[in-house]
């Protein structure tokens, strides 16, 4: 049950919002509550379409949404003079979708002032939950008044507790955000369905409560489960007919003799990941989330418009070595990867049982071998879908890599660039250099993959010098078209990070508070003594105009109101590491695909020297283009031969795929010089038109 969509749908509804009005308290309220507050009767005569709209029901209503006067209007839509520059003439429906969405946004500004102040789409409450090394601020909001937007999400809880009466509620808390409502629902629990039993499992607890101390949070829950969560559930669930004092447990928190009790006492391992079985959603409201556009990033577009299946290549990273990351946890640290074929199975059963074939793989880093395989997989069955996932911009991915990916559905990828400064990429232990990066990044966008880069400062260390010429950086890649979207986020000490173990071998000096509840985030000081909190809103600010082509000729001082340095990166570096070729040679190992059909085939012949020569034409439709290369008789029929042997059109005949030695062994039984042939024009347009080398 996702409780958060059904709390959501309620409250943006006509009958919702006539309840949060009557409940809010608009005295002394802001200028713009107050405009609300006054408009309050075109919202709830609004609010049923837009939701519908933004659930795919409505398309119709998006040129009305647009025309400038259905919507009421509050501080959101101060922002619309770049509407134009941001979707076009055409954009019609993502337009709508921006406009619906600043309309529940100031619906939420209004429901935070004047309602509930904790109250956020996807956060509720979020910053009691941050940093909480203690639990007396949450237990005091606990014990308070309900909100009214508790009353709507307990109400919806009642009646399905009503109507399900479960023996055990398991909470999965992946954020902050989550954290508050998850123990509200649990307060609740316990006060009205006090056999029921609770659990509480997932990102949050993973990573947060692993040094819990405080009994308090055993009011409100039995068990809390860390890590991967489906042995320690079905031991919940599956209880022996031991006595209680000798049930086992894997890696769950509980209340022993009043006190918090570890326990890790089952033998059992954890399942494999090939064993765990294709994730159901058919309980899941699937037709009624929203989607939503909140700026006009491409990225994030991605994120919030559209529902995308969840799926993993791989348990944890297969890099697992950056220094600011969680590399200590296991969801980080145990690395196991998923076969290809298994992961395309479960593709299948998603498609099947949702009917949408749009998939988002949530990994850390999804490796490169295992895309590659992926792909295969995908173009193997004929499958039609669309999906993106997370990655890091290693050397694997060259452009014949990135060219099968979207062959098979690759829209974008995600991937941490962090601080583009070679010095600080090294201290971070990335792996990556920023030439790299620029080199991987064109390979994407030369095949129309989109890529949103993280990015990073305020690192320990990290100097003005090198926050301005990771800016410069940045600034580069947009100008050069290889990246198309990207986040600043501030450096946060962790305390299972290799940083956050050993803050002393990076200068920086951490403050500790005794920790009885959650443990994660940490307060410190840097020893350059810089306040990075300083170079915010410049950061973000300069890169919503690189987002959207603008402003590459900017002095980088002009996004800042202090005195910053000039850049010491030279203004053409990205363009010199994009303008190096590609020298390396294909392994005898490397697999070979064609993604192209079957040639029509042309005789002509030609004279050399007063002798007639027999060649071949080949004609090659593409999708888009039609091109043509000529080879001499012999050497035509045998590529032609060797094409339908690799063409992703026999994928289903053989499993194997034909290898570059092999491809040049087949050439060397009939003809001479194959490094010639390799490197001749009609292999080179070929290998721009879909022959792989992977």
């Amino acid at each position: 049950m996702d409780l958060g969509i059904e709390v959501i749908l309620s409250l943006f509804s006509k009958q919702g919002l006539s309840k949060i009005f009557m409940k809010s308290d608009t005295i002394n309220c802001s200028e713009n509550s107050g405009r609300i507050a006054s408009l309050w009767h075109h919202y709830e005569q609004t609010v049923d379409d837009v939701v519908a709209f933004l659930q795919g029901r409505n398309p119709t209503i998006a040129r009305l949404i647009c025309s400038g006067d259905f919507l009421p209007e509050a501080s959101r839509f101060n922002q619309l003079d770049d509407m134009d520059w941001a979707f076009g003439s055409m954009g019609i429906q993502d337009k709508a979708k921006h406009l619906a969405t600043l309309y529940l946004e100031d619906l939420s500004d209004f429901i935070q002032e004047c309602v509930d102040e904790h109250f956020g789409f996807s956060r509720y409450a979020e910053r009691l939950g941050q940093s909480a090394n203690a639990f007396d601020e949450l237990y005091t909001q606990l014990n308070g008044k309900p909100t009214p937007v508790d009353e709507i999400a307990l109400e919806i809880l009642k009646e399905k507790l009503n109507e399900l009466q479960p023996q055990l509620v398991c909470f999965s808390v992946p954020f902050p955000g989550n954290l508050y409502a998850a123990f509200k629902c649990a307060q609740w629990i316990k006060a009205f369905f006090p056999d029921i039993e609770i659990a509480m499992g997932g990102g949050f607890p993973n990573t947060e409560l692993r040094s819990l101390t405080d009994p308090r949070v055993f009011e409100f829950f039995d068990y809390i489960t860390l890590d991967d969560g489906e042995l320690p559930i079905e031991l919940l669930c599956c209880p022996s007919m031991l006595a209680p004092n000798e049930r086992m447990f894997k890696r769950t928190w509980l209340l022993e003799n009043n006190q918090v009790t570890y326990k890790n006492n089952s033998i059992r391992c954890d399942y494999k990941q090939d064993q765990l079985g294709t994730p159901d959603y058919s309980d899941l409201l699937l037709d009624r989330y929203i989607s939503v556009i909140e700026i006009a990033n491409p990225m994030h577009s991605l994120w919030s418009d559209g529902r995308w299946n969840k799926l993993t290549m791989a348990h944890g990273c297969y890099w697992g070595k950056c220094t600011f990351c969680d590399v200590t946890l296991d969801y980080i640290k145990q690395y196991e990867p998923i076969a290809a074929k298994v992961l395309v199975d479960r593709m299948e059963e998603i498609i099947a049982q949702t009917g949408e074939n749009g998939f988002h793989f949530v990994d850390e880093a999804a490796p490169p071998a295992l895309m590659r395989e992926l792909a295969i997989e995908i173009l193997r069955r004929r499958l039609i879908v669309s999906w993106w996932t997370n990655i890091r911009f290693e050397k694997s991915f060259s452009l014949d890599l990135c060219t099968l990916l979207k062959e098979s559905g690759c829209i974008a990828v995600s991937g941490g660039l962090e601080v583009a400064s070679d010095r600080l990429l090294v201290l971070i232990q990335k792996g990556v250099t920023v030439e790299q990066v620029a080199q991987v990044t064109r390979n994407f966008m030369d095949n129309g993959i989109m890529v949103h880069a993280y990015l990073m400062y305020g690192y320990p260390t990290q100097t003005i010098q090198e926050t301005i010429d990771s800016l410069e950086m940045v600034r580069q890649l947009f100008e050069a078209g290889v990246l198309q979207s990207g986040f600043w986020h501030q450096f946060a000490l962790t305390a299972h990070s290799p940083i956050g173990m050993a803050p002393e071998e990076y200068g920086i000096k951490p403050k500790l508070n005794p920790i009885s509840f959650a443990n994660n985030d940490i307060q410190f000081e840097d020893s350059t003594g810089i306040d990075h909190d300083q170079f915010s809103f410049g950061l973000k600010k300069s890169l919503f105009n690189f987002m959207h082509g603008m402003c590459f000729d900017f002095e980088l001082q002009e996004w800042f109101d202090f005195e910053v340095p000039d850049t010491t990166i030279e203004p053409d570096f990205i363009m010199k590491c994009l303008d190096k070729p590609d020298l390396v040679q294909p392994k005898p190992s490397s697999k070979l695909i064609w993604l192209a059909g079957t040639p029509i085939v042309a005789p002509i012949t030609k004279s050399k020297k007063g002798v007639r020569i027999e060649y071949f034409e080949l004609l090659f439709h593409g999708k888009t283009q039609v091109y043509s290369i000529e080879l001499e008789k012999a050497k035509a029929e045998w590529l032609i031969t060797l094409l339908s042997k690799i063409s992703k059109a026999s994928f289903t005949e053989s499993e194997v795929l034909m290898n570059y030695g092999s491809f040049r062994a087949s050439f060397e039984m009939q003809f001479p010089d194959f490094d010639l042939f390799w490197h001749s024009e009609p292999i080179a347009i070929l290998r721009q038109h879909g022959f792989l080398v992977l």
